[in-house]
């Protein structure tokens, strides 16, 4: 089978960097890329601004006419190139960690209903095979009622004809130079080669041994499977609209669904020495404008440090807001840790780390910023504002992770 794929919610084209092994771009600001794999449409479009920066920066690495910027709920889906895989990290801002619990709204979210197009392009086009990404906390949301979208999700990719296996990955322990925890979600037709023999007794080899995540990113050998992981039956349920109002159960960092059986649990990462912060360090001089000064110090260190602070509920209720401490500045030695959109502004979440040649603490650069999401440096001076670059890089995924999962990959389709 051809590889063609199609990106959606395609950001500044993180899937494409890490299938396709880019490391640079031509005096041109085209990409270097291999095209191993042929992206036959991609979409990008922010309903919140006016200006599409991550769409003007995908078209510029990857030319006028590679990525659509329409509302993706817009879009005739039966107007999509035929395609093997569907691959995206779908909006995830109503299940991050970094909104509080009060906001979120899962799936029922205005973000969250986006994942209703990537069902009805699968519906239509009927893709063999599909990747994409989220954050972890997708796995428990909403909070009252834990676990429900997801299970929506699954049940709604077996209504579609898709098995599924899912794994959180913290790309760190995978020899990364992050910190960051996102989930991973491989599903593929009943009806492809892919799918011969795979059934709910191969389970535990697939999760462990052959299946994608596990040849990609190897685990310790489970201590007793049987006890360890649990069978959850999605088919006990009349439909989607029935789990809507019921359906609450615990999914782990890892799992798969054959035909509306799901088997879950948790793995263990076979650990690789992580990227450390000091290796994604810039050496170059005149960085002066991402030096702290005092004043920018002490706001660091207070909102680093630990803290109780009282507060009152709106019905006069007191209460005490508690934070623990954080290193500061930021362990040079260690990975980043995991990078938001904030990054680059004064908050607990920004990087600080003391400067090469000066020793003073200073702010991560946009190129840093970069390579904490392993994509190659200056990818987003495209034109935006370096605002904006921090924006792009804490809403991107970590390339080197769709890297490590290409041969593997590779061979599933090639072989279809």
């Amino acid at each position: 089978m051809k590889k063609t794929v199609i990106e959606l919610f395609a950001g500044v084209g993180g899937f494409r960097v890490g299938l396709n092994d880019i490391h640079g771009f031509d005096e041109t600001g085209r990409a270097i890329e291999n095209n191993d794999w042929d992206f036959v449409w991609a979409n990008q479009w922010e309903p919140s601004t006016k200006v599409q920066h991550a769409y003007d920066c995908y078209t510029t690495r990857f030319g006028s006419g590679s990525c659509s910027n329409e509302d993706i709920s817009n879009v005739d889906k039966s107007s999509i190139p035929d395609h093997a895989l569907v691959c995206g990290g779908f909006p995830c801002q109503d299940y991050s960690v970094a909104r509080s619990l009060s906001k979120e709204k899962g799936i029922e979210g205005k973000k969250g209903v986006l994942f209703w197009d990537i069902a009805e392009v699968l519906r239509v086009k009927k893709a063999p095979f599909v990747l994409l990404e989220n954050v972890d906390r997708l796995l428990k949301s909403p909070a009252r009622q834990r676990g429900r979208d997801f299970g929506i999700m699954l049940r709604t990719f077996d209504d579609l004809g898709y098995n599924v296996e899912w794994r959180v990955i913290n790309a760190a322990e995978y020899g990364c130079a992050q910190r960051r925890r996102r989930v991973f979600i491989f599903a593929w037709k009943k009806n492809t080669k892919y799918n011969k023999n795979i059934d709910r007794v191969y389970a535990e080899s697939y999760l462990f041994k052959d299946g994608l995540f596990a040849s990609s990113f190897p685990v310790e050998n489970p201590e007793n499977f049987a006890r360890d992981f649990k069978l959850i039956n999605l088919s006990e349920y009349k439909d989607t609209v029935e789990m809507t109002d019921s359906f609450r159960t615990r999914f782990e960092n890892t799992g798969i669904m054959i035909d509306g059986f799901v088997v879950t649990g948790k793995t263990i990462p076979v650990q690789i020495q992580p990227i450390t912060l000091r290796e994604i360090r810039e050496n170059r001089e005149h960085l002066d404008s991402y030096f702290l000064d005092d004043a920018q110090n002490k706001k660091f260190e207070y909102l680093r440090g630990p803290k109780k602070i009282k507060r009152k509920k709106p019905n006069g209720e007191i209460y005490y807001y508690s934070e623990g401490g954080m290193c500061y500045p930021d362990n040079l030695d260690l990975p980043g840790r995991t990078m938001l959109t904030s990054e680059g502004s004064i908050n607990r979440s920004t990087h600080v780390i003391k400067d090469k040649e000066t020793g003073k603490n200073r702010l991560l650069t946009p190129i840093e910023a970069e390579r904490l999401q392993s994509f190659p440096d200056d990818w987003t001076n495209t034109g935006m504002p370096e605002k904006r670059r921090y924006f792009m890089m804490g809403n991107a995924l970590v390339t080197k992770i769709i890297y490590k999962l290409e041969p593997n990959l590779n061979r599933i389709i090639t072989d279809e």
